[in-house]
């Protein structure tokens, strides 16, 4: 029979300020009485979905249009199919009164909606909002995206966010209509359709390396979700070349427009040697991941795409893989709703038109980008990846055997924290305050994961001896990913600002919520060489 529509119609009001999942909109503070953008006129009128609930209508009107840019923000299910689908689905349009809209893919499952085989919506960029937002909601869609329920289970969960579970399960079930162990199941069922296409794992190792505690549970779960047996899906696997032995190849989406190569070289421009590498086309990396090191092969797959090829130590690990690569490379951003609010400004515009859909690379662990912030200061891009490369001997976690020449993981704060740093060339100011951070960050004074409370975390950092202002703050745009972050003295961006005729009273203001990609274009004014190949040397003119 047919499925009854169910979606989300009294959720609460979230955060501050209400987002849109593209431009066109003009940010207003929230009110009880007004929890949406609205729009300002410029461009054409597009829907504007309300973050209090999703609006059916509008909704409808992305789906009628076939429209890529809500893909993620939400998902369609139709009650005469029993599926679901991304906005953007290829298939005829269904009517109105057959579909109802969920904001997430594990919602939809739990109200009996099987997954397109069509336009595989759990293969969508990540909705922006868990990103943006700083609640407990946003919170442990984060964490549980790093894997934290499968390493601790809800009741870990819970207390990394200082929640009680039942507490917890309120928040989730009010605004999402499922706790965190539905919404972990549909990250299992994502991580072995991976594993099923990607490799020629027995299908019982793909149950348990997907986290399912049995096969049963698993093949139950794959049923439910894509409404195909695990051999099924495993026949129906696209088309590909045949990777290196020991390699997962898995494609990580984005939303346009995104340029994959410069963020792949703004990363490959601070590469650490032993740690990172860049040949010009991709950027690979050691990950430190809960189950043991593993190493990560990035490339431009076109397409608004980036082809990510995975040697992990244990399978177990390919959520937290993908979900640290993803925030590495900024893939889950709403480029157009960045750059409408960005692109309106006098002093931004010609900066936006020129790199439309810019991304903020960050990095896929905070501790790690908290001691390289420290390394860095007052030091130039060389001098902070020398600095940091003495460390890995002294402390990083070693690969088995070198992958090219990347030969061990960022060292973990306890590690640092014990380890004599009289020879990596630190003065004696800044190797008190490595030591303190990762003494720090070993105890529990400092705690920086996706889950952590952006402004204690700020709080946390300051306390610390030798950390000021502006590695804190940098702390927040790179290692936590907070997409409002302004870098207080920063001289590059002083530069860029005096160039423009601007100060930092305009980033305080005109440029929220999204002051950290107002930096990154900053920063690619005044120091073009991370953003840009450098242009080839001109030929020699022949003798005439």
């Amino acid at each position: 029979s047919a499925l009854p529509p169910r979606g989300n119609s009294a959720l609460p009001p979230r955060g501050n300020y209400a987002l849109q999942p593209r431009g066109n909109f003009a940010l207003l503070p929230t009110t009880a009485a007004s929890d949406f953008r609205q729009w300002t006129g410029r461009g054409p009128a597009m829907l504007d979905v309300m973050t209090a609930s999703l609006d059916h209508e509008r909704c409808y009107r992305a789906v009628a249009g076939r429209d890529a840019r809500f893909d993620g923000w939400f998902f369609t299910a139709v009650a005469t199919t029993g599926i679901y689908c991304r906005p953007s689905c290829p298939a005829r349009t269904p009517l109105a009164a057959n579909v109802s809209f969920f904001t997430t893919a594990a919602a939809a499952q739990a109200a009996g909606y099987r997954a397109c085989r069509r336009c595989r919506p759990d293969a969508v960029p990540g909705s922006p909002e868990w990103d943006v937002r700083a609640d407990v909601v946003a919170r442990a869609m984060r964490l549980i995206a790093d894997g934290e329920v499968e390493r601790a289970g809800v009741p870990g969960l819970a207390a990394r966010l200082g929640y009680s579970e039942r507490q917890l399960h309120r928040h989730l079930v009010g605004e999402l209509g499922v706790g965190a162990l539905a919404l972990a199941r549909a990250q299992r069922a994502q991580t072995a359709r991976v594993l099923l296409e990607t490799t020629a794992l027995p299908v019982a190792d793909v149950a348990f390396a997907a986290g399912f505690a049995s096969v049963r549970q698993f093949n139950d779960t794959v049923r439910a979700v894509f409404a195909s047996t695990p051999s099924d899906l495993r026949r129906r696997r696209p088309s590909a070349e045949a990777g290196t032995p020991g390699e997962l190849t898995v494609r990580l989406a984005a939303r346009p427009p995104f340029d994959a190569t410069e963020v792949l070289l703004f990363l490959g421009a601070h590469a650490v040697p032993g740690l990172e590498e860049w040949d010009g086309t991709t950027f690979s990396r050691v990950l430190d991941l809960p189950h043991g090191p593993a190493v990560v092969h990035l490339s431009p797959a076109g397409d608004s795409a980036v082809t990510a090829r995975l040697r992990l130590g244990r399978l177990r690990d390919l959520g937290a893989a993908v979900a640290r690569c993803r925030r590495l490379l900024d893939l889950d951003a709403d480029p157009a709703a960045v750059d409408d609010v960005l692109g309106a400004d006098p002093a931004l515009s010609a900066l936006v038109a020129a790199a439309p859909g810019r991304r903020v690379p960050t990095s896929p662990d905070a501790a790690e980008c908290a001691v390289r912030a420290v390394l860095g200061q007052q030091v130039s891009v060389a001098g902070a990846r020398t600095l940091t490369a003495r460390l890995l001997p002294l402390a990083g976690t070693p690969l088995p055997e070198p992958v090219g020449t990347l030969t061990h993981a960022f060292p973990r704060p306890e590690a640092l924290a014990a380890a004599d740093l009289t020879a990596v060339g630190l003065t004696g100011a800044r190797r008190a305050t490595v030591t303190a951070l990762t003494g720090a960050l070993a105890s529990g004074d400092v705690v920086l994961d996706p889950g952590a409370d952006r402004d204690e975390v700020m709080r946390s950092l300051l306390a610390v001896p030798g950390i000021g202002p502006w590695t804190a703050a940098l702390v927040g745009l790179r290692g936590l990913a907070d997409p409002d972050v302004w870098l207080p003295g920063d001289l590059a961006l002083r530069r860029s600002l005096a160039a423009l005729g601007s100060s930092d009273a305009d980033a305080a203001t005109r440029w929220r919520p999204w002051r950290s990609y107002a930096v990154l274009h900053l920063w690619a004014l005044a120091v073009p060489a991370l953003f840009r190949r450098p242009l080839p040397a001109p030929a020699e003119r022949s003798a005439s």
